[in-house]
């Protein structure tokens, strides 16, 4: 007998558009499949194995975050494809400031309405993501949740968990002064500060659709709805090269809040902000919204998605293999003896 209830639609709730939401989102989480993926999806929860061989004290990693108020932009321009980018990078990209390489991935989709092929782009969204980082999307839930949300509303959030040896953990006790503070470039605002930037541009009133010169003739929606970065292959990459000691997710509280969590007591980043390469985005938000330079790079990443702290004189090697693989890493600043985390001069 197949699930049904007549009186559980009737009180707004579709299990039937689940069933059909899963049959559909099968073919991308298929995509993601890695060799330590025991489980397809469906049971009561995901299995995983790693590999584990040749580590000593192998740790497990997790971090977990959402899309935050970014997904106004995605109803606004029924664009749903995207949004699961964002949630898959806010968590890995965590992950791997730990030095950790990200495994498995689940997401949580809280609705008003399954709808089932929106739920499926969705879907499409987080198998991209974590296609890019190289996780299994091993499960989820999809729940809906009439009289909590809109009907053509929904929340995203998700998390990630990796594992690295315990002997290669970053340790920030080894950063001294002279260290080089590199930038991993952003590909926009990614997931953090869209409460201000809302405001700014009046999003639910303003035109999302038209080109906009600051921006390249780019739209305004375009740019606002680039997806977050994902910076796990090129930092794994430099964690297998390199002698790290702190890297940095610059996510909300920019500069000001995010640099100082990879930096021992005592010692400072200096950041030079001529050196900053800040993405247009952030100047029109700047102009339109009068906001202060201080404020701009407290609230936002200003063009820098992740900073990695590492020894002066490996610079050029880092710079090299961040680009072989995609980033195109630059220097901004540098370690000095500071009882102020960050410096921005």
């Amino acid at each position: 007998m197949k699930s049904y209830s007549e009186s559980y639609k009737k009180a707004g709730v579709d299990i039937t558009a689940g069933y059909r939401a899963v049959e559909l989102m099968k073919s991308h989480i298929a995509r993601t499949e890695t060799p330590g993926v025991v489980s397809g999806i469906g049971g009561f929860g995901g299995l995983f194995r790693p590999d584990i061989a040749g580590m000593k004290d192998p740790v497990l990693v997790s971090g977990t975050d959402g899309v935050g108020t970014k997904l106004k932009l995605a109803f606004l321009l029924d664009k749903h494809d995207t949004v699961g980018i964002d949630c898959v990078a806010m968590c890995v990209n965590d992950v791997i400031c730990c030095g950790a390489k990200p495994l498995f991935f689940l997401d949580y989709i809280a609705c008003g309405k399954n709808v089932p092929e929106k739920i499926a782009q969705i879907v499409s969204g987080v198998a991209e993501g974590c296609v890019r980082s190289g996780s299994a999307l091993i499960g989820g839930e999809t729940a809906e949740m009439p009289g909590f949300y809109p009907e053509e509303e929904y929340d995203l959030a998700g998390f990630s968990v990796g594992i690295v040896d315990r002997e290669k953990m970053i340790d920030h006790g080894k950063m001294k002064e002279g260290d080089a503070v590199i930038a991993l470039p952003s590909s926009g605002v990614h997931s953090n500060g869209f409460s201000l930037v809302r405001r700014v541009f009046d999003v639910e009133k303003g035109d999302l659709t038209a080109p906009v010169a600051e921006l390249g003739g780019k739209s305004l929606g375009e740019a606002l709805l680039t997806p977050t970065e994902i910076y796990v292959k090129p930092i794994l990459a430099l964690l297998d090269k390199v002698e790290v000691h702190g890297i940095s997710h610059i996510t909300g509280g920019g500069f000001y809040e995010n640099i100082p969590r990879s930096i021992p007591d005592g010692l400072g980043a200096r950041i030079e902000k001529a050196a900053v390469r800040v993405l247009p985005i952030f100047g029109l938000i700047s102009s339109v919204g009068k906001i202060p330079e201080r404020d701009m790079f407290n609230t936002f990443n200003m063009g820098v998605g992740m900073s990695v702290i590492l020894p002066k004189e490996q610079t050029d090697t880092a710079l090299e293999i961040l680009r072989a693989n995609g980033a195109d890493a630059y220097v901004i600043g540098s370690v000095v003896k500071s009882e102020d985390k960050v410096v921005i001069c």
